[in-house]
């Protein structure tokens, strides 16, 4: 059967620019691909023209749709294999591709094998026309008004997309603790986001970095550079700094064609973020960034002021820490070098850099209970008598009840420690006389870095051991006084614990 379009005046061509509309022609005559392309050879939709692709049965259809699922239009036949195979097409397009975007407009020589009110009701397409009645304009109108209806979709599906991509990537800037573990993620959601719009082919052609405002200098701290085999000296590019400057200058983030730059402003700190080499943005995606560039500011205020309050409280501890301390000894060194230890232990004993942190900042308080044990005791050299080492133990009890009236999370710790810190392995120690695993991670830990360093440092009421004889005792008390895990990590790591020993 031979088919031929009316003749009749040129359609009026829109204007504007862009990639070309992807249409897919299926029909299992030959000549019907031919003369559709002949007509809209010409043919211009927001000064975008088509690209045409062809298939001739129903699987063919769905192989096309497999490698191109970014079809704006098919223009489908009705009867080719069997009757009804356009029908099944659209089935199959919709439910087993899950392709809701693209546009279909069946096609058919043979009106009456599919009644149009029927497959209208039941189908998910956008037209159904005769063959016979498809003039050039019919076709080209039929064709504008298709794209322009997946264009529509297409705008609200990427918003759609995009939303719940900012979300998701909010979701995990906002689980992040401390601004460099913060300032790393920002940085790779904000590139996953540019992939979601279409923007960025090759993940690795974006560049990006999250800077620190110090004294007018820029002081990169974390890149999309660093994302495997750990960070490196960073060096900014000229074209980065001349965008990180215009933020700074004018104080507000700004996105462009060219690069994505942020400004940031938590408790009179400066950071700025810039990812470029990403192409051009839609509107969409412009908006995307932006609104992710708003939930970065939100979430970077409350990690400084997060880390702002936690400094302030480790701060705190140590200065408590050095105070009691410095009652008991010539020097106040003590604390701080258990904390070195206690978060070397930890690191080894496998917590995580979090736990780590929170432990080497809360063990300083181990002894504040000392602060209520009289001079005569505390301060007594020599060994003490059965009923003086009674009032000592007190300083457990004393140090868990200082501790208790605070609700912050490092200072809860800190009460842990200073309520376990003089248990034993083998459930010997006080106050409690817990045993083993009964003793919390950071009570065990504390104990042995505790006892390590008093052994090394001269007491009043005891001289001074040298280290290797401290290394003795420990193993001698592995599975006694110690837990036997940690004591073979100290040994492991003795060289490290003898620096930390020197330094402080």
């Amino acid at each position: 059967m031979t088919y031929e379009f009316a003749e009749e005046n040129k359609p009026v061509r829109a204007e504007g620019s862009g990639s070309q509309w992807k249409v897919l022609i299926v029909d299992d005559e030959p000549e019907v691909h031919e003369i559709t392309k002949a007509v809209l050879k010409r043919f211009l939709f927001e000064g975008r023209g088509l690209a045409f692709y062809s298939a001739y049965s129903v699987q063919e259809t769905i192989e096309v749709l497999k490698r191109h699922p970014d079809i704006d239009l098919i223009l489908l036949d009705v009867v080719m294999e069997t009757d009804d195979a356009g029908l099944k097409a659209v089935k199959r397009i919709r439910e087993e591709l899950g392709n809701r975007l693209v546009r279909i407009v069946l096609r058919t020589g043979q009106p009456g094998s599919a009644p149009e009110k029927e497959v209208i009701t039941h189908y998910d397409i956008d037209g159904y026309k005769e063959k016979t009645e498809l003039t050039a304009t019919k076709l080209y109108t039929t064709v504008i008004s298709s794209l322009r209806t997946g264009s529509h979709l297409r705008t609200i599906y990427e918003q759609r997309a995009g939303l719940e991509r900012v979300i998701e990537a909010s979701r995990a800037i906002f689980a992040t603790n401390g601004v460099v573990p913060f300032a790393q993620e920002a940085l790779r959601q904000l590139v996953a986001i540019l992939q979601t719009a279409n923007s960025v082919p090759d993940r690795q052609g974006c560049t990006g970095y999250f800077v620190r405002v110090e004294h007018d200098r820029f002081k990169p701290f974390a890149t999309t550079a660093a994302e495997e085999g750990g960070y490196r000296d960073i060096t900014l590019s000229a074209e980065s700094l001349t965008h990180l400057m215009r933020a700074f200058k004018r104080g507000e983030s700004f996105v462009d064609h060219g690069a994505c730059v942020g400004f940031f402003a938590p408790e009179n700190h400066h950071y700025l973020l810039y990812v470029g080499g990403y192409g051009s943005l839609s509107e969409t995606g412009m908006q995307l960034v932006q609104m992710f560039l708003s939930n970065i500011s939100v979430a970077l205020d409350n990690i400084v002021l997060q880390e702002e309050m936690f400094h302030s409280q480790e701060e705190m501890i140590e200065i408590l820490g050095d105070v009691v301390e410095s009652r008991s000894f010539d020097t106040a060194r003590h604390v701080h070098r258990v904390a070195e230890i206690s978060y070397l232990l930890a690191k080894a004993a496998g917590l995580d850099e979090r736990e780590a942190l929170k432990l080497r900042r809360a063990s300083p308080m181990h002894d504040v209970g000392k602060i209520g044990i009289p001079d005569s005791i505390l301060l007594k050299p020599g060994q003490l008598n059965a009923d003086e080492f009674e009032v000592m133990k007190n300083h457990t009890v004393i140090g868990r009840n200082i501790l208790s009236h605070s609700e912050r999370a490092l200072f809860k710790l800190a009460k842990i420690i200073a309520y376990e810190h003089h248990e034993r392995w083998d459930g010997k120690g006080y106050p409690r006389g817990l045993k083993g695993e009964e003793i919390s991670i950071y009570g065990r830990i504390t104990a042995l870095a505790d006892a390590f360093d008093a052994l090394v440092q001269k007491r009043t009421y005891k001289e001074a051991w040298d280290i290797e004889r401290v290394i003795a005792h420990v193993k001698s008390e592995r599975g006694r006084q110690f837990d036997p895990m940690l004591v073979d990590l100290l040994l492991e790591h003795i060289d490290t614990v003898k620096e930390i020993m020197k330094r402080n």
